[in-house]
């Protein structure tokens, strides 16, 4: 079987040394080179490949963010310098990473991790965004941005720029200034991943950004409307009230 791969990474000489090892093996063929993610996600939907050679640190949109938003999920690779991102995610679900500078051997033997889980039919796709968010969750860094898609278009939304998050669904919907956007995500994540001078969990289906807030409403007993300067309107829950009333 040869794989099909892509090579993910803002520097060239970067790329330069991965197509290089890439080319010493038959079982591999890289069918495309991208500088950033948004490079990486047109081409990624276009040729489907088996594999990917992922930088993390990069313009416009990072590896963790390419990864979140692939509609078709290849087997990744990292190939970076940072290992308190890749070592963490790795150990969990991943095929491989292979830090900077890497060795030929090191190469080769990421390429057969890949080739092993492929060929093996009980394996489903190595599904590395689950384990980025559980590295992610682990820390102290808070979210700043959000990679989304909206309808065919990326848009990479600051945390700043949304209004509110509210769930629907299997999914969680976030408002901006640019639009709303849909996530597979849980309220519980962005609660806890959202800077906590800026949003706050109002209701068990509302999470709000205290700077859109116009003006808060007695709804009936023990709720209130909270109403957004957007014209948008929150129910808070008698909790979620009293959580609001003391940040404000």
């Amino acid at each position: 079987m040869k794989l099909k791969a892509i090579i993910i990474d803002d520097e060239k000489p970067a790329r330069d040394i991965v197509a290089a090892y890439a080319s010493e093996r038959s079982d591999i063929e890289i069918v495309g080179e991208c500088q950033n993610g948004f490079e990486a996600i047109k081409m990624i939907q276009e040729i489907k490949p088996d594999l990917i050679f992922l930088d993390i640190q990069m313009p416009k949109i990072d590896g963790f963010e390419l990864l979140e938003v692939l509609e078709y999920r290849p087997a990744v690779i990292f190939c970076t310098a940072y290992d308190h991102y890749a070592v963490q995610a790795f150990e969990k679900s991943a095929v491989d990473y292979l830090m900077k500078p890497f060795s030929r051997e090191r190469f080769n033997e990421a390429i057969l991790k890949v080739a092993q889980s492929i060929g093996n039919k009980d394996l489903e796709r190595i599904k590395v965004l689950e384990s980025v968010e559980s590295v992610k969750e682990s820390g102290d860094e808070k979210l700043t941005r959000v990679v989304a898609r909206q309808g065919s278009k990326l848009h990479v939304v600051q945390v700043a720029e949304i209004s509110h998050i509210e769930s629907e669904d299997d999914y969680v919907r976030g408002c901006s200034e640019k639009g709303d956007f849909l996530k597979e995500k849980t309220m519980q994540y962005f609660e806890k991943m959202l800077p906590a001078d800026m949003f706050i969990r109002i209701h068990r289906s509302y999470i709000v950004n205290i700077n859109c807030i116009d003006k808060v409403e007695l709804y009936e007993k023990d709720t209130h409307l909270v109403l957004l300067k957007n014209g948008a309107k929150l129910r808070a829950s008698r909790e979620g009230y009293k959580r609001l009333r003391a940040i404000l």
